[in-house]
């Protein structure tokens, strides 16, 4: 085996000097180029735009607008808006199996009242694809339906009118046991949102969440194999009915069944609404004929007695 090459530690540590000395000539000579300005022309100075205070798309907020229990409120105090019909149910610790399958027969039975209503002739309005259940955070959730309920935007003299407002909570914080829904607001609540009050999707949702013999009742193992299997009925007996919100009223579980037991839905409340108002309106006319036509007979009564009397007849007994 033929010897290594021995180099000298003299050149070593020439070659090393060498290469410190180039690379350090380098970056002078880059820091020169930056520093001294190209000639015939100004250096301008790149100053950045002020800041706006508070800009359009972020304005002043009670709290932080970055946590996330102000998006939430947020996002509740849309829902609370935007949805005319919520039911409140509490839950106990349902498990992912169980969720999926109490969604889906949720899902089934509201895409079926959707096709009845269409074969019946009325507009299809696939309402169902608008139904959410969703667990709530209960006290961000409280402090949203405060919000909705007692600040008004509209009466307010600046500009920030939005729910994470100075203004909102200054018109919320007090309103603690205020509305019909604080009693409700303990412990883990599920919340079912409708985006129109159809009493027929309510019957529905309530024959499968909280079924009620005889005006709700389950379906049957044999129309609905599905809604009996096992992991759907544990999830439906970890649900409780608390109550329901329509139209901004508050409606206990005996109110929230009235509504969903509204025969014909909405169509059928205007009808019994419009033979009422008839039934009134023949009960007043006929009252009004009746005066009117005893009216008229005494008065008849009277000019035939003052007749006879002119003519010098004795009044008939």
């Amino acid at each position: 085996m033929p010897p290594r090459i021995q180099t000298p530690p003299s050149a070593v540590a020439s070659i090393l000097r060498c290469k410190r000395t180039s690379l350090r000539s380098r970056q002078y000579a880059t820091a020169a180029a930056i520093a001294t300005p190209a000639a015939g022309h100004h250096q301008i100075p790149n100053i950045p735009e002020p800041i706006a205070r508070f800009p359009p798309t972020q304005p002043p907020s009670f709290k932080p607008p970055q946590f996330r229990k102000s998006q939430l409120l947020r996002q509740y105090a849309s829902l609370l808006r935007s949805t005319p019909l919520m039911l409140l149910f509490q839950h106990n610790n349902l498990t992912a199996t169980e969720w999926v399958g109490v969604r889906r027969e949720l899902t089934k039975a509201l895409q079926k009242v959707d096709a009845t209503l269409v074969a019946e002739g009325h507009v299809s309005q696939n309402i169902a694809s608008g139904v959410k259940i969703q667990i709530i955070q209960t006290g961000i959730f409280g402090a949203a339906l405060r919000v909705v309920e007692y600040f008004k935007p509209e009466a307010q003299q600046s500009g920030f009118t939005h729910s994470l407002s100075a203004a909102a909570h200054e018109a919320a914080v007090n309103q603690r046991t205020a509305h019909g829904l604080s009693p409700l607001l303990s412990g883990p609540l599920v919340v079912l949102s409708i985006p129109t009050v159809s009493p027929q999707h309510l019957k529905a949702a309530l024959s499968i969440l909280a079924p009620n013999q005889p005006n709700f009742p389950a379906p049957t193992r044999k129309a609905n194999p599905g809604y009996h299997d096992l992991s759907v009925q544990a999830g439906l007996a970890k649900l409780m009915l608390l109550g329901a919100r329509v139209e901004g009223r508050v409606f206990d579980v005996e109110g929230t069944r009235w509504v969903g037991g509204i025969p014909g839905g909405l169509d059928g409340l205007r009808g019994q609404l419009v033979n009422m108002l008839q039934s009134i309106g023949a009960g007043v006319t006929n009252t009004l004929e009746s005066a009117s036509k005893n009216l008229y007979f005494t008065v008849e009564s009277r000019r035939t007695m003052l007749e006879d009397e002119e003519k010098g007849e004795a009044p008939k007994a």
